[in-house]
């Protein structure tokens, strides 16, 4: 009987195999996750002929019905794409570079020869039919590889023609001249466009703009100029490119990371969206990273009201519109391209953009010169102000202050230097005696478990506690918190476990700082205690290495300057770093006033010191 086989064991299957207009339809109705279906196959359960011939019947009449259901499934009339009124800015812009890359693709295949020109008549021929001409140019008469002189030529002269014409029309604004290229382009990223809506005309436009650069590059091409051909992205092209919120959603899960790195990373990618849609990373352009880069820099620094919540086009147009608002750093600008940056690159690298497919990094040398930091450390003055205040003097604990990292987080700064994520993520462990010399260390080592994280590979060290911590009460506040275990956070209020909490401390200590100390220099915040615990060690020790060691920091001069805790102590030894720490010294500053501890005085305290 017609359609059987039998295996290599001598059992017999019945088979057929799917037409090829079919296959696709035939998957669907098996509800198969192969996008085409080439065979049916059926194991008939037996190696003799006589009943398989028996057994085949029925299966070969079910292969029968499966053909006849996936014919009705292509003869089922398809709804017809809606009709739309309206494009976006992203849409019209990628359908005009497709026009642009469309035509320029089509010259560069023009120029590869004879053969190429056969194949390209003959593609022609398949899909719409003879040519309504013959080329101007028998093949016999042409080179194997490249153009006669005779064709080029033709080429300029036809060229020149052609573009004197499209350039008029451009001038006229006459968008009928490449109504072809319009409808090419519609169907190439199936869009049913109303001829009748405003998008019409403005899609025309670009389109015409786009065809006239192309023919201006086609020109320089005719000239002998080096124009490269770029790449021809459409949806059906770019869906095996993920997209930028994909590639976002894979870089966030790939691994446990900070929570403000991931917040600051998402809003950089909504921005990023918010100006150009959700862009297959195929797709992401040079041009959409530079637009990007100059509307982050036309944002507010400042943003109130209505601001805060606005997009990123709205924030440009009113940086726009109010030029002598002030805007942005660079470094946040570059903060905000770098977050864009990597996560492109991480789906690049991930799968998310086809391996043979071309890609460069839109992103590559993009980032503005930036100024040195502007962050100043606190003056004498300033820390005065900053310790009389009733937090510290009277122990008023406002909400906002989350308890006693209120007081500690500030005091520890002053005195080992470190960073507000560094202090928040120390356990009751980290605190500990030397067995040797019982001076009191504190470790700042990395658990990315637990997520404490450090900034760098050099953020790892060992700090001796100061003498005036320890005066204030610091090893006594230790001594409580050990009570819950040598595992518990040292400041739970902001831990790592506690989502946002830290951030939503860092905003309340900027208030704090500006609304009721009353410093108000922006250019003075948390990260200014650093600053200035940098200075005193600079006044303390004359060893830079040891500097950069106990401060965390890599001077980047060598990796050996890169020093972890252990080696810390291997290196210097503990008596070495105390006399540095225990050098620290903020002349005139006088902390007798401070209270850590005693009932907290609780309040809510004005919104600004929330």
């Amino acid at each position: 009987m017609m359609g059987l086989i039998k295996d290599r064991h001598g059992t017999y299957y019945a088979q057929r195999r799917v037409p090829d207009r079919l296959q696709e339809a035939v998957a669907r109705v098996l509800k198969s996750d192969k996008p085409r279906q080439v065979f049916l196959k059926r194991s008939l359960g037996t190696k003799v002929l006589k009943d398989a011939n028996t057994r085949a019947k029925p299966v070969l009449m079910e292969f029968d019905r499966t053909l006849s259901a996936a014919e009705a499934l292509l003869k089922r009339p398809t709804q017809p794409k809606p009709l739309r009124t309206s494009l976006n800015d992203a849409e019209i812009k990628r359908m005009a570079e497709y026009v642009y890359a469309k035509a320029l693709a089509w010259d560069e295949r023009t120029r590869y020869g004879r053969d190429e020109l056969r194949r390209i008549e003959a593609e022609h021929e398949r899909l719409e039919g003879p040519l309504s001409g013959p080329w101007a140019f028998p093949y016999e008469t042409l080179p194997e590889h490249g153009l006669s002189p005779a064709q080029l030529a033709d080429q300029r002269q036809q060229l020149g023609e052609e573009l004197t014409d499209m350039r008029e029309c451009l001038a006229l604004g006459d968008i009928s001249a490449v109504e072809d290229h319009i409808e090419e382009a519609l169907s190439a990223f199936d869009i049913r466009l109303d001829r009748q809506s405003g998008a019409y005309p403005r899609l025309g436009i670009e389109v015409l703009r786009a065809y006239v650069r192309a023919l201006q590059a086609i020109e320089q091409r005719n000239a002998g100029e080096p124009v490269p051909t770029p790449q021809l992205v459409t949806p059906s092209t770019a869906a095996a490119s993920g997209t930028l919120k994909e590639a976002f959603e894979g870089w966030k899960k790939e691994r446990e990371r900070p929570e403000g790195t991931v917040h600051e990373y998402g809003r950089a990618i909504d921005m990023f969206i918010q100006l150009h849609g959700n862009l297959p990373i195929l797709e992401i352009k040079r041009s959409h990273a530079r637009t990007f880069r100059e509307a982050l820099q036309l944002v507010p620094k400042s943003r109130k009201g209505t601001l805060l919540k606005a997009s990123l086009p709205e924030l440009s147009d009113y940086g726009r519109v109010h030029p002598t608002v002030q805007k942005v750093s660079p470094g946040t600008v570059n903060k905000q391209l770098g977050a864009a940056q990597a996560v492109a690159g991480w789906g690049r690298h991930n799968g998310l953009v086809p391996e043979d497919a071309f890609w460069s990094d839109p992103f590559e040398e993009m980032r503005l010169d930036e100024e040195q930091s502007q962050r100043e450390p606190f003056d004498a003055r300033d820390l005065q102000t900053i310790f009389n205040a009733p937090l510290f003097t009277e122990h008023k604990l406002p909400v906002g202050a989350k308890g006693d990292a209120g007081i500690w987080l500030p005091l520890l700064a002053l005195f080992a230097g470190a960073r507000q994520a560094e202090y928040a993520g120390l356990r009751v462990s980290d605190i500990r005696e030397d067995s040797e010399t019982r001076v009191p260390l504190m470790w700042f080592t990395r658990d990315t478990k637990a997520g404490r994280r450090l900034k760098t590979k050099s953020s790892e060290r060992v700090v001796p506690v100061h003498p005036q911590l320890v005066k204030i009460g610091f090893l006594n506040y230790v001594a409580e918190r050990r009570k819950d275990g040598e595992q518990a956070w040292l400041f739970p209020t902001v831990a790592p476990d506690q989502k946002g909490a830290l951030r939503a401390w860092a905003k309340w200590w900027g208030r704090h700082l500006r609304d009721h100390v009353g410093v108000k220099d922006t250019n003075k915040v948390f990260h200014s205690f650093r600053h200035g615990f940098q200075d005193a060690l600079r006044q303390a020790t004359p060893d830079e290495e040891l500097r950069d060691a106990l401060a965390g920091r890599s001077s980047g001069k060598s990796v050996s300057r890169r020093y972890g805790a252990k080696a810390m102590l291997e290196r210097w030894g503990v008596k070495a770093l105390k006399s540095a720490i225990d050098k620290i010294n903020y002349p005139g500053l006088d902390l007798s006033r401070i209270r850590t501890s005693g009932p907290a005085k609780r309040t809510r305290g004005t919104k600004a010191n929330r």
